[in-house]
């Protein structure tokens, strides 16, 4: 069974007291922001992992289950599922040198252009895996089943957010995923 990395924003980031659930339900493999004051509360929180299923709508339908089950209130209002990475994620990836990435992005190897970083603070740099694998030449799999599957999943969380009484059951949207996924992938 192939492992889909993805992540997920939350109504709200997870209490401390309620990362155990989590942790029971997940066996650790969701990684989640926590808060320790009340006020916090109120912003967006992440969870963030590599999930085994099927399909990548069985996986994240899996992960968003166990989220919501182990704390009260909390809903999952949105999935990503093109990873930010480190230039040591990358490297990994694409199956080069720690080295011979940090060069591509400099310009001093490579055709130049390597793709911005997504996100920069503090000297931490994260680079989208789509933007990276196009720069490289490489089609991956998952990407291509992922923007529909996401697209289609993130439909229905706000379905469920606005109208709960008509979304479909979870199940009924991987299945409906299973059928037409194979068509666009």
């Amino acid at each position: 069974m192939p492992s889909y990395d993805f992540a997920l924003i939350l109504s709200r980031p997870l209490y401390e007291d309620e990362l155990d659930p989590l942790f029971d339900r997940t066996h650790g493999a969701v990684t989640v922001s926590i808060i320790s004051e009340p006020q916090h509360a109120e912003r967006p929180g992440n969870a963030s992992c590599s999930w085994q299923g099927a399909t990548l709508a069985a996986a994240i339908m899996a992960v968003v289950e166990h989220v919501e089950a182990s704390a009260p209130g909390l809903h999952v209002l949105q999935v990503e599922a093109d990873p930010l990475l480190t230039i040591r994620d990358i490297s990994e990836r694409v199956g080069r040198s720690f080295d011979s990435v940090r060069l591509a992005i400099t310009g001093a190897r490579g055709p130049g252009g390597f793709p911005a970083s997504e996100i920069s603070t503090a000297g931490h740099r994260l680079w989208r895996w789509s933007k990276v694998a196009a720069w490289y030449g490489l089609e991956d799999p998952q990407l291509i089943e992922a923007k529909p599957t996401v697209q289609a999943i993130n439909g229905w969380l706000a379905l469920r957010d606005v109208v709960p009484d008509i979304a479909p059951a979870p199940e009924e949207v991987t299945s409906a995923l299973s059928l037409v996924i194979p068509h666009v992938a």
